[in-house]
């Protein structure tokens, strides 16, 4: 399947894949369903084929059985055969500081390689791009598995 293919070093998408992908993570923040922490969350998923998956955070009364925007992009890209990605935008209404992704979501980004951009965003639109493997160092991944 061509979305499984690792690519070494997915260039960053053309200006108007960006712009789209960073709409579409706004869009999905507008989605969240977060009535106990009222913190909406978007994520759009760009993958290697060039597809946009969206997803936002969806809390649940048993408060760990929540999940994240970040995580629910990446689960509609898995569910539709996609396991390669080059970036990912991720939106909320923070004011003056840009979102991050969790731990438990930089874990499951990882999964599926570290080189690849995460668009971060302040709730003006500005943002600031970090790779992967910058904002999970010294991470732990599959291939780990097989040194065993």
């Amino acid at each position: 399947m061509e979305g499984d293919r690792q690519d070494p070093a997915p260039a960053a998408p053309p200006r108007e894949h960006l712009q789209l992908l960073l709409r579409r993570s706004r869009e999905a923040k507008n989605c969240a369903y977060c009535p106990y922490s009222r913190f909406p969350v978007g994520a759009a998923l760009l993958t290697a084929s060039g597809e946009i998956f969206s997803g936002c955070n969806v809390e649940n009364a048993c408060y760990s059985l929540g999940v994240c925007a970040e995580r629910t992009a990446i689960q509609k890209a898995i569910s539709e055969g996609h396991t390669s990605f080059r970036a990912m935008a991720i939106a909320s209404d923070m004011g003056d500081t840009f979102i991050v992704p969790c731990g438990a979501c930089r874990q499951v980004m990882r999964e599926f390689g570290t080189d690849w951009d995460v668009y971060l965003t302040k709730a003006d639109g500005s943002y600031i791009v970090k790779r992967l493997e910058e904002l999970l160092p010294l991470s732990f991944g599959p291939e780990d598995l097989k040194k065993v």
